[in-house]
């Protein structure tokens, strides 16, 4: 499938960050793109009384070297809890895509896109982190796609290549990239890696149409898993946020059938559903923001800081995709959030 290059109008770059190979890469890409100097990358993606949703559609690029730290404790809304050496850490800030469920709206004030271009430092920290285990008999894993959709610009910059180059030189490190991309052709080319889990979120088609604006319809991604496992990565499919609409049965239901349809559940590493949920300060400012999304305007709950749908409609909504997933996959091969 062919991935468009977005048309960044403005390109910012801090002086620390202007000698590194990724920043002549993109310049040389990009090279009818008005060129700003900048000192600090908050000196424009920190700018008060900025319009998310106005960057979104014409957004500018911000090449920045980030500062420690480089890597964080992942948050408790996540379903993996196999191992309790697991971390995020963020290549880059925001993403191409522009769902109406993301907490990037609610984390960032700007909609611009900030790519760190000092790779090696973050790979750096991760050996610091790998020597000081805690619990080194565990698998360490990091999401590497915590905070933007690494695969999505891989064309542009391809640091997915990069991390699973470094991960597969790493006896206890896995490293996940979570996308809804279907661009896998930079990849084709890469022995796959065991220490490398790529994570498709997928989503029926209603959900893909009225709340996932720029990302590849289902048919598209389910294309890129399907050869991701033809090529032998592991892969993990990720129905997560379930989105409880009206019919929601029906629609995941069909959904899942579709999926397996086209999907050998035997070939994947495993299944994660989690209901939506979020920050509520996050939460909160997007509703105030952005109040076309009815998303933001359900009959929702707060328990722990984190809002999300009435308890027994969480329940019920895991439940029944997994008893649906089950026909094609054990269940401990089915992470939930509920």
């Amino acid at each position: 499938m062919k991935n468009l290059l977005p048309n960044f109008s403005h390109i910012y770059v801090e002086s620390d960050a202007v000698e590194f190979p990724i920043t002549q890469l993109v310049l040389r890409k990009f090279a009818k793109s008005e060129v700003v100097f900048i000192e600090h990358y908050k000196d424009i993606f920190n700018r008060p009384g900025q319009d998310f949703q106005s960057q979104k559609a014409s957004m500018k690029l911000i090449l920045s070297k980030k500062k420690k730290p480089f890597l964080y404790p992942v948050s408790d809304m996540i379903q993996e809890d196999r191992t309790p050496n697991y971390f995020y850490t963020t290549p880059i800030i925001n993403c191409l895509y522009n769902c109406d469920y993301c907490f990037l709206q609610g984390m960032y004030s700007s909609g611009n896109l900030v790519v760190y271009v000092n790779d090696e430092d973050f790979m750096n920290e991760i050996d610091v982190q790998l020597n000081k285990l805690k619990y080194p008999s565990n698998q360490m894993i990091v999401s590497i796609s915590y905070n933007t959709d690494l695969m999505a610009i891989e064309n542009i910059i391809p640091l997915t290549s990069r991390w699973i180059h470094y991960a597969s030189e790493k006896n206890n490190l896995n490293i996940e990239v979570r996308t809804k991309s279907a661009f896998f052709q930079p990849l084709e080319t890469i022995d796959p890696s065991d220490n490398v889990i790529l994570s498709w979120t997928l989503s029926p088609k209603k959900i893909c149409k009225d709340y996932e604006k720029n990302a590849p319809p289902l048919k598209s991604r389910l294309v890129a898993v399907k050869a991701a496992i033809q090529n032998g990565w592991r892969v993990r499919l990720c129905f997560d946020p379930v989105i409880i609409i009206d019919n929601y049965n029906q629609i995941y239901g069909k959904f899942i059938e579709e999926v397996f349809k086209e999907i050998d559940g035997s070939e994947l590493e495993d299944v994660t559903i989690g209901v939506f949920r979020m920050n509520k300060d996050y939460f909160n400012r997007i509703r105030r923001r952005e109040p076309k999304s009815d998303i933001y305007f359900q009959n929702y709950i707060t328990e722990d800081n984190i809002v999300m749908p009435q308890k027994r409609q969480r329940i019920d909504a895991v439940e029944f995709l997994e008893k649906k997933l089950l026909k094609f996959i054990p269940k401990s091969k089915i992470l939930s959030w509920k």
